[in-house]
């Protein structure tokens, strides 16, 4: 197959990048109706609406699965790599623990900040084929290390791998249920569902606008869009594994993205030349080639440098640095999910069991986002304690402060703790 190829010495290099790397977030207005229909009816019925789009839309009734001997159910093969995953992740996101801090100053006032964990969080997992065990890993882990009291699973029909990863990870309650309607009762509550203070996990469209629409009443890890790599190459590497690690996104589906940036023109040639040859081994061969012709590329640099600075323009979910001399770029690369550094890093192994998080920022949000983390299960709360000597000094200010925005409620009560 033939690829897209750009150049940066062409003089509409700019336009044909930002035309290539756009990603249209806007949601199809009819599942924009479809979704706010189905959250008004879970927020009117609840356990009615979702038992009913349940039978709709997945042909099963609700029910919650027990996690009991879920690791003994599977292959021993499978289960020691859940295991060995879940230790690197573990591992990794103890690391992120932030903990309380407060210190008392002269006059006697406390200040400080309180650290606590959600009290409930539930996680969406796809059913049938689209089921990950290794994202129930890397969104149960974090919750569980940062202290979340009730982790509440939901998928349509979890498969054996998916709930033995549930067992291992912590999670304290599976519910057979998906799609909107799963969204909508974690974030409203139903007799039987309890509502949630957050919502993470993957879906498709419609899971994916039901979050967007129920942002407010609970928090959203993300709504994030297709999968994305983007790979700095010197020609080190061989092209045979280039061309896998652009597969290993493309295949996610039609939507992905896949670009090489090179100085070397004949390495791109090479790397083009392996993609032809090794598409054809590939069960998902369709999804590649659609997502490569729609938004794949192969772009020349002048050299790596400049190949940084087009990286960080795209600011990429994953970014492969395979050159000599990686650390030496390392400092460039300011805008991406996650780099990987060296050409034996590849990111199919980030995506199972390295340890950091593979829930990463997509369509460019790296330029101001972050993967997902301990953090994102933990609330800061400001500790506030003024001492009387410390009312005079400080209520002073603020009293001043106070006339000048005219809020005169605000001035009056920090001036009769001054008396």
């Amino acid at each position: 197959m033939k690829l897209r190829r750009l150049s940066t010495r062409d003089a509409r290099f700019d336009a044909k990048l930002a035309a290539l790397t756009r990603y249209d977030a806007a949601q199809d207005p009819k599942v924009q109706k479809t979704v706010r229909s189905i959250l008004a009816d879970v927020r009117r019925r609840g356990d009615a609406a979702v038992r009913a789009y349940t039978r709709k839309f997945d042909g099963v009734s609700p029910r919650d699965f027990s996690l009991e001997n879920r690791l003994a159910a599977i292959p021993r093969e499978q289960s020691d790599a859940l295991r060995a995953a879940h230790s690197r992740i573990k591992a990794f996101h103890e690391k992120q623990l932030q903990q309380s801090w407060e210190f008392t100053e002269a006059d006697g006032t406390r200040l400080g900040q309180r650290v606590t964990p959600l009290a409930r969080v539930g996680l969406y997992v796809p059913g049938g084929k689209a089921a990950y065990p290794s994202s129930v890993l890397m969104n149960a882990v974090p919750a569980k290390v940062a202290g979340v009291d009730e982790l509440v699973m939901v998928s349509p029909n979890p498969n054996a791998l998916v709930l033995a990863a549930a067992a291992l990870a912590g999670v304290d309650r599976v519910i057979g249920i998906g799609g909107a309607q799963a969204i909508g009762a974690l974030a409203y509550g139903t007799k039987r569902i309890p509502r949630v203070d957050k919502i993470v996990g993957p879906g498709n469209a419609y899971v994916a606008e039901a979050k967007r629409q129920v942002f407010g009443e609970v928090g959203i890890d993300m709504v994030a869009g297709p999968s994305e790599i983007l790979v700095i190459g010197d020609g080190s590497a061989p092209a045979d594994w280039i061309a896998m690690d652009l597969f290993s996104q493309a295949e996610h589906d039609e939507s992905a993205q896949a670009i090489l940036l090179s100085p070397n023109s004949e390495y791109l040639d090479a790397v083009a030349a392996s993609i032809g040859r090794l598409i054809d081994e590939m069960p998902r061969k369709q999804v590649i080639a659609a997502s490569l012709k729609n938004r794949g590329a192969l772009i020349l640099t002048r050299d790596l440098g400049e190949a940084c600075e087009v990286a960080n323009r795209i600011a990429p979910e994953h970014l492969e640095l395979a050159v000599q001399d990686a650390e030496k770029y390392f400092a460039k690369l300011r805008s991406v999910g996650a780099i990987f550094l060296g050409p034996w890093s590849s990111e199919a192994i980030g995506d199972y069991c390295a340890g950091p998080n593979h829930v990463l920022p997509t369509a460019g949000t790296a330029r101001f986002s972050s993967p997902l983390g301990v953090y994102d299960f933990q609330k800061r709360t400001s500790v506030i304690a003024v001492s009387k000597d410390a009312a005079v000094k400080l209520g002073r200010i603020a009293a001043t402060l106070a006339q000048g925005e005219g809020l005169p409620a605000h001035q009056r009560a920090a001036e009769m703790r001054m008396k």
